[in-house]
């Protein structure tokens, strides 16, 4: 096992063109996906039979678990992941009630109020994929902003076993978060609705090039929340950080798919040939060796830097699903990190806790999307609806600015629309002042002025 390996010169930028990053999908993908979703639009329940028994080898007749199924699962779970599935939702929802908005409005002091209203999305589909690994914990980082935002209906969709069953921990996480329906789907398939599954309003959660594809292709129709790609970390880490647990946060990153990601930014080849030895030593253990090596020889950087600054803006260029900082004073250099999705601070803080048990989302941008983008949270769940009441003062201040704008733009109807009501305040302020005259007029008569 070599990752790649760059060593910059002194005040050298480090660039994108030294990225080889894989994308989320493929025109291969691509094309699938849109066979898949159209054969799924024509045929409904059928497609998703027969493509389950294609792409999972399982004949489904009935696609919705039961509830009968999900309490037993609460029984079949061990105790302790059952405990420990607890123990991070009641962190996971502790951090995102934090996260909440309420609706609110502002009146302005000639009368007219602005704000904005906060609405629930009234159901989401919640996407957890299988085939490497099994993720209870991608129920718990979907569904529970959802629950937490107000969301009444909560699908969630996930891909058979091989006896045609689902997780007992993913459907005791299904349980723990608030998940009203569970559907044995997995794959493109699952993107849109059928006669058996009502269509949602959003769409979340991770998948393969083909589930990233299928996203893409049904934006639009149904919200998204984002087209992951393959995970990623860069670890930054100098001489005060340990080479063996440097080396096996790669690794946790990397035995998640043979795609992922794995930066390794530090400051001496020796050290970087300190973490590459730690790593042949952790894989002699790996239950996930093979994954794990292909991820690090195909898809893995070593950068040496000769500074700090270098090193951070190396970071920034990189812009990672998760970075960890693995360096003396890790705090001190939060305000130059631009872009990460997630950062981890110290030796203490293992990506595996944010994924997990922290409470942070750990559905994060990929691909270097965390330039502009953020992780999944209550805010993916809410829709917001701008308030306006105006007042006739607010009228009147706001109008001659409306007529010049519209007039400028070429919209004779918005500006007309502004410009007759301000007419019939003037004309209903002139008639008053006139009446107000005759009234002066006439008390002045009757006392023989």
């Amino acid at each position: 096992m070599t990752m790649r390996r760059i060593d910059l010169q002194p005040l050298e930028p480090f660039t994108s063109d030294f990225i080889d990053r894989t994308g989320a999908f493929n025109p291969g993908a691509l094309e699938a996906a849109t066979a898949i979703i159209e054969q799924v639009r024509q045929e409904g329940d059928g497609a998703l039979r027969a493509l389950t028994q294609k792409f999972d080898g399982v004949a489904i007749e009935n696609f919705r678990v039961p509830p009968e199924a999900i309490d037993a699962a609460m029984a079949e779970v061990d105790p302790d992941t059952l405990e420990a599935l607890r123990h991070a939702a009641a962190q996971i929802r502790d951090f995102h009630e934090r996260q909440k908005q309420q609706s609110w409005f502002f009146a302005r002091e000639d009368g007219a109020i602005v704000g904005s209203k906060v609405t629930p999305l009234e159901s989401v589909g919640i996407y957890v994929p299988g085939g490497r690994a099994l993720y209870p914990s991608t129920v718990l980082m979907n569904a529970l902003p959802a629950q937490v935002a107000g969301v009444e209906r909560i699908v969630c969709v996930t891909p058979p076993t091989k006896d045609g069953t689902l997780d007992a921990a993913i459907l005791a996480a299904c349980k723990i978060a608030g998940v009203t329906e569970i559907y044995t789907v997995g794959g493109a398939q699952a993107a849109y609705g059928t006669e058996t599954i009502r269509p949602v309003a959003k769409i979340t959660g991770p998948g393969n090039a083909f589930v990233a594809a299928a996203k893409k292709l049904v934006s639009g129709d149904v919200g998204i929340d984002m087209i992951a790609g393959p995970s990623e970390v860069c670890v930054v880490a100098d001489e005060t950080a340990d080479p063996r647990l440097v080396a096996i946060d790669l690794m946790a990153q990397a035995e998640h798919d043979p795609l992922a990601a794995c930066y390794l930014v530090t400051f001496s080849d020796a050290y970087a040939d300190a973490v590459e030895a730690a790593i042949q030593v952790h894989l002699a253990d790996s239950t996930r060796a093979d994954i794990t090596r292909t991820s690090l020889d195909d898809h893995g950087l070593i950068v040496v830097c000769t500074s700090m600054d270098q090193a951070l803006e190396a970071v920034n260029v990189i812009a990672p699903e998760h970075l960890e900082m693995h360096v003396e004073g890790a705090m001190e250099y939060l305000g130059a990190i631009r872009n990460a999705g997630a950062i981890f601070l110290g030796a203490w803080t293992p990506e595996a806790v944010g994924d997990y048990v922290a409470g942070p989302n750990h559905t994060l941008p990929t691909g270097g999307t965390a330039r502009y983008s953020s992780p999944l949270s209550v805010d993916d769940f809410v829709k917001k609806s701008s308030i306006i009441q105006y007042s006739p003062a607010a009228l009147k201040n706001d109008a001659r600015a409306v007529v010049q704008i519209a007039t400028h733009e070429g919209l004779w109807a918005h500006a007309r629309s502004v410009a007759l009501r301000l007419k019939a305040l003037l004309d209903a302020e002139q008639a008053s002042v006139a009446g107000s005259a005759a009234a002066g007029v006439e008390d002045g008569e009757a006392r023989g002025e």
